[in-house]
């Protein structure tokens, strides 16, 4: 018996109804729970062939869990390893790298020391630091400042001058933090990705109160839509992630990645709305059933992006050998042409 596990929080919607599709599809040999995590023995498996995570950047008990399991086997939604490694700036760097457009964005350090250090701990940092040269160089006020890692819309702040900057980077703590130009857009979209080749591209407007975010009819053309469903394709496949969502602010009907490091992104009924419900448990739930089918009893069963995988022979993202239609056609080879012309 192949076994799907879903470990989750206080979510209830979507696990309840993925573990149902699933096992209403009665494939043989397979079948889905939600996972029951018990004692933790070193180096000892999991009983689940695939599981999905929807919490362990919150537990980190359950991140270490997810290694183990993902060491003996595992097919671990999202690969745990890589998980740990990401971080939004980062994203925003690679997306540099591979032709996605995103804001200009620079990284702050923490105001105030991380714990165990002192001055001595950044004699390598310039000090202090030129803030108008950066200002400069994201174009000015108004500027988004959010955490570097992190997400939900917590410590996020919009600043309209240097005084309202300051007084927002006075609360921060020891938090990084990204300063990011801000794109006043005409429309924005929220584009699910799941097993880097299923794309849903959702009409989104991050200004409406949260459960009405999704009820959004932006009118643009089919080419920008290719486009952005191009760029979901190049950034999901370079960060190797089964299960994310990208977020685009369209400015000048350019689609700018605004957030695109979402690793267990919102699925609940309530606010992504019944059709984009239905989309995610029944692509879920079919991508989980083929990797359970496709599950190698103690081998590698992870995603690896291509970021990752040509480290092995020395390549970037970006270099001959690794383009975004070779990517495309690999992961989506019936939506290769639109990738082309993206």
């Amino acid at each position: 018996m192949k076994k799907i596990g879903i470990l989750h929080g206080k979510e209830t919607t979507f696990p309840e109804a993925f573990v149902a599709r699933v096992n209403a599809k009665n494939v043989k040999g397979v079948q889905a729970e939600a996972a029951l995590v018990e004692e933790l023995m070193q180096g000892e498996p999991t009983p689940y062939a695939v599981m999905i995570d929807r919490i362990s950047q919150d537990v980190p008990f359950y991140r270490a869990y997810l290694k183990n399991a993902a060491l003996n086997g595992t097919a671990v939604l999202n690969n745990p390893f890589w998980w740990s490694a990401d971080e939004k700036y980062f994203n925003n760097c690679l997306a540099t790298k591979i032709g996605v457009p995103v804001p200009r964005t620079v990284l702050l350090p923490s105001k105030q020391m991380p714990p165990d250090t002192s001055g001595q701990s950044f004699r390598n940092l310039k000090y202090p630091l030129e803030w108008e040269r950066m200002i400069e160089y994201l174009g000015g006020f108004p500027l988004f400042m959010k955490p570097h890692a992190g997400g939900g819309w917590k410590n996020v702040y919009k600043v309209h001058n240097f005084d309202e900057f300051f007084e927002a980077y006075n609360e921060t703590g020891t938090l990084v933090m990204l300063l990011q130009e801000a794109i006043d857009f005409d429309a924005y979209f929220r584009c699910y990705c799941l097993g880097g080749k299923h794309i849903r591209i959702m009409d989104y407007e991050p200004r409406n109160p949260h459960h009405l975010r999704y009820v959004a009819d932006h009118k643009v053309s089919k080419a920008l839509r290719d486009e952005m469903y191009g760029h979901v394709v190049r950034l999901n496949d370079a960060l190797g992630y089964d299960f994310n969502t990208v977020e685009f602010a369209i400015r000048g009907g350019i689609p700018y990645a605004i957030d695109f490091c979402n690793p267990a992104p919102d699925a609940d009924v309530h606010s992504v709305g019944e059709e984009n419900f239905e989309w995610v448990v029944e692509t879920a739930a079919n991508m989980t059933i083929e990797r359970a089918l496709a599950h190698q009893d103690g081998a590698n069963n992870l995603s690896w992006g291509s970021y990752v995988g040509g480290a092995v022979d020395g390549r970037l993202p970006g270099l001959p050998g690794q383009n975004s239609t070779q990517a495309a056609v690999k992961i989506a080879p019936e939506k290769a042409s639109k990738v082309k012309k993206a």
